[in-house]
């Protein structure tokens, strides 16, 4: 059981799949580690050695920001553009999309709106009378 900044890592995944479950790390970064590295990508993480976690585990502490200290950092950024009162960070504080996207038919999820099927206009049978 391989445990990196935190993260348990998946035992019967390929180490190149595992990382990517380290909050910022994704399939690139994940594979130019291994390649700095000089690990395999294809091996399992039940197969690793316990120096090659150490090692990859250092590596990732010293060269870049993950889990904790990244989410700190993006809080901290989202914090200082709605201080700053700037456009995104306006948009940040109104729950709405913040790079440009449309508003009027998307992004129902982030406005927190239900969707309303559009009924056909005609009264049901029953209700004529």
């Amino acid at each position: 059981m391989a445990r990196i900044s935190g993260v348990t890592l998946p035992n019967t995944k390929r180490i190149e799949a595992a990382l990517p479950y380290i909050f910022g790390i994704g399939w690139t970064r994940s594979t130019a580690i291994l390649k700095k590295l000089d690990m395999s990508p294809d091996l399992r993480v039940k197969d690793l050695t316990p120096d090659q976690i150490d090692t990859l585990s250092n590596y990732i502490n010293q060269n870049f920001k993950v889990e904790g200290d990244l989410r700190r950092e993006i809080l901290g950024d989202i914090k200082r553009l709605k201080e700053i009162k700037c456009y995104r960070g306006t948009r940040h504080a109104k729950n709405l999309p913040v790079n440009g996207q449309r508003t009027k038919t998307n992004s129902r999820t982030v406005r927190g709106n239900k969707r309303v099927a559009a009924g056909s206009g005609k009264k049901p049978k029953g209700m004529l009378k």
